[in-house]
């Protein structure tokens, strides 16, 4: 075994501890490091013992069996890893104290630090922090490191469990409890707990993978109910055990504790999740069937005095709401006039209550922002209402307005049913041809298709002009139409970017020739995005420079149907960066890669996370925690490198979040390109939609028209004709299995 010795000029590659670098003298070695980030070793002076090997990639590599780091242990990871020890501080620290008088002090005395020149509370506090993080991180470290945890996971682990008084031994008592910390899951902890020396039938086991598999089915996949045999069969894919007795046992237990509920068709549900649409299909039934006092004899003096010419579809919404009844589903697709008719129908109910007695509210802030401006009644988003009348009853409003109902899933929707007056009027309003919600359930389709409410249906189609197409196309794509698309339109382009006979040299060509005419095909799509969005980046530009937030990150987005491959979210937000953003003062790497100052970026997890409103931060105010929600889209304005934090203001929320540094890659993404699931809504000024044969799985009418109709102003479609036409062709006709559906079919 040989020796070398030298000090860390980059690291090339790294990938769960596994790192290829490159030396100041230009040798290249690969090692595996597990005590911190690999990042931490740059610039370090590291002895090496190995051997020389002949890398494919890279050349002569020296292939390292162990690693040390050549400098005071201590000094490294104070300075390295644990946040706020500065080089000087920590050479004056270990000078004055000693390594183990040092490590004593800041186990035991931090406080006796407040005798260095320059510390305040402050600072202490962050040293403070770190360091019982960082102490916690390293016995958790030599705890799970056997059982093949990675760096990456264990502070993943940590972060996660850092208000629990014992971590080690709760995950010797129960391993599976791990699948709990979002991006863990059952398949890693399953690893760590089988590793640690679980057996394969552990009752445990199967406990953890029959919430696992539920949650798969009905959270992710959207589904409320199961098949008994389904459940099973998916348990055999997780626990290969094939043992339907001991299935049967968990399963009969988590009925007698209530936790799984068992519906008449014998089909089984999350109890949670029961409980929520039981209490809706009561809920729209009885409120449907509430008949209050009429607002008006004659509803045409209404109508001259608001000036309003409707459509024979919109009076009538207006004659129910008129006649007293106390839920309605207003129902409309594109361009037939949802907005006008939830106006003119919030109009007359202010003609009996005071308009502060009336709220209406939408899943997204730009969705509550939009019908804010286009109603001139107060909105909110959904979360903010629940948490702003958490400690109440209900809430004080007699008449609610609920946009965009076809995002909300059950769960959601039940908790905020819940907390509606009894007698209030309640007005629902969605689009059922757009995406279904994320999350278990689809109240708004469960409730038209089962005739749980009176429901309004509008398709009359309204437009101001010939040139406008969107509202016409997008119609007829929910039908399974080919539209018109090639002609020319004053709100709708398709920029054709297509492989001349395709299907032929897919037949005449090697793999390998035609993955390189994909490739070559993917760039150019890529060329079309980049001459799109220089034509428009001025207009973008000026309403950042003159501080027009909101209107700056809705003029332009694009969008696509999925993260991964060349045209999807993921590599479209790198492309668009450099445009939007090419020459940054400040940037920040992290493991998904850069975020600048002045980045457009989307929260992605549901959060209680620090944050001020725009007034509290100019005056210095301290944050508090508030619930910051997935999808949100603000401007990433402030770095603070001494502080170690990272500022984003959401206009639609009005909110400014302070995100630590290493929180940046848990809960930050770019938004300049944003998946369809993303934007359902959302609205732009400009929508740009990629698309390609290489997003097939994703393409149908559902996804083409949710991503159409985010287009206030303009919807450039650039790609492939083909692609285009098959996702007309696809009606996304699956169907949930839902609670709803199973009770009141079983009333026949």
């Amino acid at each position: 075994m040989q020796t070398l010795i030298g000090q860390i000029d980059k690291i090339i590659y790294e990938n769960n501890g596994f790192f290829i670098a490159a030396l100041k003298r230009g040798e290249k070695i690969s090692a595996h490091y597990y005590e911190s980030d690999v990042q931490h070793l740059q610039d370090a002076a590291v002895t090496l013992k190995g051997s020389w090997e002949e890398h494919r990639n890279h050349g002569r590599t020296f292939k390292a069996h162990t690693l040390i780091v050549n400098q005071n242990e201590l000094f490294f990871f104070l300075n390295r890893v644990v946040k706020g020890f500065t080089k000087k501080l920590t050479a004056e620290l270990i000078e004055k104290y000693g390594t183990d008088g040092l490590i004593d002090i800041l186990d035991n005395d931090i406080e006796k630090l407040m005798e260095i020149k320059g510390m305040n509370d402050k600072r202490l506090l962050r040293l403070s922090q770190g360091w019982k993080q960082f102490r916690s991180m390293r016995l958790l470290g030599e705890f799970l490191a056997p059982f093949g945890v990675t760096p990456a996971l264990l502070r993943l682990i940590s972060g996660a469990m850092k208000e629990v008084k014992d971590p080690i031994s709760a995950i010797q008592n129960n391993p599976y409890g791990l699948m709990r910390i979002p991006g863990i899951g059952f398949k890693k902890a399953d690893d760590i707990a089988l590793r640690m020396g679980i057996k394969a039938d552990d009752e445990r086991r199967i406990g953890a993978a029959m919430e696992h598999a539920l949650s798969e089915y009905c959270d992710s996949e959207g589904n409320s109910c199961i098949d008994r045999y389904t459940l099973f069969d998916k348990l055999d894919l997780l626990l290969n055990l094939g043992d339907r007795y001991r299935y049967d046992e968990a399963l009969e237990d988590r009925l007698r504790e209530g936790s799984i509920t068992l519906l008449p068709s014998s089909k089984l549900s999350p109890s949670r999740i029961y409980e929520a649409e039981t209490l809706l299909a009561r809920e729209f039934k009885r409120r449907g069937n509430t008949v209050n006092e009429p607002l008006c004899n004659d509803l045409q003096p209404f109508l001259e005095a608001h000036a309003l010419t409707l459509g024979e579809q919109q009076l009538e919404a207006l004659q129910l709401i008129n006649k007293g009844t106390g839920l309605i589903f207003l129902v409309g697709y594109a361009g037939t006039g949802k907005s006008t008719t939830a106006k003119a129908l919030l109009d007359l109910l202010a003609t009996r209550y005071d308009p502060n007695l009336i709220m209406t509210c939408a899943l997204s802030g730009i969705a509550s922002q939009r019908i804010r401006e286009r109603s001139g009644y107060q909105s909110a988003t959904i979360q903010s209402l629940l948490v702003k009348f958490e400690a109440q009853e209900t809430m004080p409003h007699k008449v609610i307005l609920i946009d965009e109902a076809s995002m909300i899933n059950s769960l959601l929707f039940a908790r905020l049913l819940s907390k509606i007056e009894r007698d209030a009027t309640v007005i629902i309003v969605g689009d059922d041809a757009q995406l279904p919600p994320i999350g278990a359930g689809s109240p708004l389709s469960d409730a038209i298709s089962l005739n749980l409410a009176p429901t309004v249906m509008l398709t009359q189609i309204y437009r101001q002009n010939a040139e406008q197409a969107i509202a016409l196309i997008a119609n007829d794509i929910r039908k399974g139409v080919i539209p018109s698309y090639r002609e020319h339109y004053e709100d709708f382009t398709f920029k054709e970017i297509d492989i001349p006979n395709r299907h032929a040299l897919k037949r005449s060509l090697s793999t390998s020739e035609f993955e390189e005419v994909l490739k070559t095909h993917a760039h150019n799509m890529l060329a079309a995005v980049a001459e799109v969005t220089l034509h428009y980046l001025p207009e973008s530009r000026e309403k950042l420079h003159s501080k027009q937030i909101r209107d700056y990150l809705s003029a332009f987005q694009v969008i696509s149907p999925m993260r991964g491959n060349t045209l999807g979210v993921d590599n479209l937000n790198t492309l668009l960066q450099d445009y939007f953003n090419p020459n940054p003062k400040k940037s920040i790497k992290t493991l998904k890669g850069e975020f600048r100052l002045m980045d457009k970026v989307v929260h992605t997890k549901n959060e209680n996370l620090p944050s001020t409103t725009p007034e509290e931060f100019k005056e210095g105010g301290e944050p508090i925690e508030r619930r910051i929600f997935n999808g949100m889209c603000g401007l990433l304005f402030r770095l603070d490198d001494e502080e170690e934090l990272c500022y984003v203001y959401y206009p639609n929320e009005e909110l400014i979040v302070h995100y630590k540094y290493e929180q940046i890659s848990d809960y930050l993404n770019l938004s300049y390109a944003l998946s369809v699931h993303k934007v359902q809504g959302m609205e732009y000024e400009r929508v740009i939609m990629v698309m390609s044969f290489s997003h097939h799985i994703m393409l149908n009418t559902k996804l083409l028209y949710t991503a159409l109709t985010r287009a206030k102003g303009h919807c450039i479609v650039i790609g492939e004709s083909g692609a285009f036409e098959s996702a007309c062709r696809r009606l996304e006709d699956t169907k949930r299995q839902t609670v709803m559906q199973e009770l009141e079919l079983a009333k026949g």
